[in-house]
């Protein structure tokens, strides 16, 4: 950040804010302005406590007039900005990842609490949800939400962050996946930066990570979040965290971890009913300015049975063709865009269909389809998985990638190649696949 920039930034406390203002804040320094939130260095521990009880607000307020940006600022004593800086093991290297992205707050304006559609289905994980953001820390903590893909997990998590946010910009928050969390980590650990990891992870004021079982199988990583979990929860921080199953389910999770994820409160969601479809459809086609009429709302709201993203797809696939063939959108259409007209068996199997197909024909479970673990046992089953993904559904690669644990393109290519040849060379294989086949299509 610019002299100028700073220079402007105090002038605007000091005029707009002349209650609060003191002559020392001429000696505080402006460190970095790194990913929305700029870091202030004060000179001792009594400045920092009068800047956090009574100028969090002000200096937000005067950093995003300087700058046009929505900035959040951080005060930090000189004397524990130099120790943070001395445990770096190679000071004039490149940042890491985790120092770098001082707040990655990677959000979607779209997942607040005002546009998630409120049912039978995800009442509690709701009001769970509204109360943390409320009051972070003495509500439920933690708070752990558990269900299927597509049913707003990650919706209710972010809306957390926004609503905190709206009451307190100067929040330090962590939103990021458990797989971020574990590349972190590692990567902390062979650059001999596990010190700034650490603090990095246990000096914010609200913690939530998504997809929590990809812990699974990970000791050591499982042993450094134990310690931070412990960390945040002595400190009464909030901690928020999702996954596709309950805790106890989660495979190869120590039993410490399993304990202390159930101790506060554990909610599930489970598939909408048809109510809340077309609630959900209602409330996609009011932020669309779609024109759709109710029996249209209430065929789609029929046909896709499983999670609030399928229903999300099927609305834009019914508004694509419209906008292609230049007509209205009514029930023909809606059949025509979601299949139901075609003899093609592929447009009415769903990626959930395969993976309760493949869970039970293999004995894997779910988590294990979408985790990260590579053996055979597992790799096989999730490649055949993905292979009938790619033959029967209209899924993009991407998408099926992202069913799959996130996974990218290239990887479904591969193990539709590999299925592929296999099929071609391995006669029992083969016989084995088209009986899957059959039990697919069968009505």
């Amino acid at each position: 950040m610019s002299d100028v920039v700073w220079a402007d930034i105090l002038g605007y406390v000091r005029t707009g804010h002349p209650a609060i203002s003191r002559g020392w804040f001429s000696q505080l320094q402006a460190r970095s302005l790194e990913s929305g939130e700029l870091t202030v260095l004060a000179a001792n521990a009594a400045q920092i406590a009068y800047l956090n009880e009574h100028c969090g607000r002000p200096f937000a307020e005067a950093a995003q007039a300087a700058t046009g940006r929505l900035i959040s600022v951080r005060f930090v004593a000189q004397k524990a900005a130099d120790a943070r800086t001395a445990t770096r093991k190679s000071a004039d290297g490149p940042l890491l990842s985790f120092e770098r992205e001082t707040s990655p707050l990677r959000l979607n304006g779209n997942y607040l609490f005002e546009n998630f559609v409120v049912g039978p289905c995800n009442r509690l994980p709701h009001a769970s949800c509204l109360a943390v953001s409320e009051s972070p820390g003495s509500a439920y903590n933690p708070l752990f939400i558990h269900g299927s893909v597509g049913l707003g997990k990650t919706h209710l998590l972010q809306a957390i962050c926004h609503k905190v946010l709206d009451h307190s910009p100067t929040a330090r928050i962590l939103y990021l996946s458990c797989e971020t969390f574990v590349n972190h980590f590692i990567e902390a650990v062979e650059k001999g930066a596990l010190d700034g990891f650490r603090y990095r992870y246990r000096h914010v004021d609200l913690l939530l990570i998504d997809d929590i079982q990809f812990l699974a199988g990970r000791d050591h990583t499982q042993e450094e979040f134990f310690h931070t979990f412990n960390t945040l929860y002595q400190l009464r921080t909030q901690i928020v965290l999702s996954a596709d199953c309950r805790p106890s389910d989660i495979p190869s999770l120590e039993e410490r971890l399993v304990s202390r994820f159930n101790c506060g409160l554990v909610a599930r969601i489970d598939a909408p009913c048809l109510e809340t479809r077309l609630a959900i459809i209602h409330k996609k086609v009011k932020m669309q300015s779609l024109a759709l009429a109710e029996d249209v709302a209430l065929y789609i709201a029929s046909r896709i049975k499983s999670n609030t993203r399928e229903l999300e797809g099927a609305l834009n696939r019914v508004r694509g063709l419209a906008s292609v063939a230049g007509r209205p959108i009514d029930i023909a259409l809606a059949q025509r865009a979601l299949g139901e007209d075609e003899t093609d068996l592929s447009r009415q199997i769903r990626i959930q269909d395969i993976m309760g197909l493949i869970t039970d024909a293999f004995n894997v479970k779910l988590s294990d389809l979408q985790g990260r673990r590579r053996s055979r046992s597992i790799a096989l089953p999730r490649q055949v998985a993905m292979y009938l993904a790619r033959q029967y559904t209209q899924h993009s690669l991407g998408e099926i990638g992202g069913f799959f644990g996130g996974r990218d393109h290239t990887t479904v290519l591969h193990a539709n190649k590999l299925i592929k040849s296999r099929r071609q060379t391995d006669l029992t294989f083969r016989s084995q696949l088209e009986e899957l086949e059959t039990a697919l299509q069968r009505p």
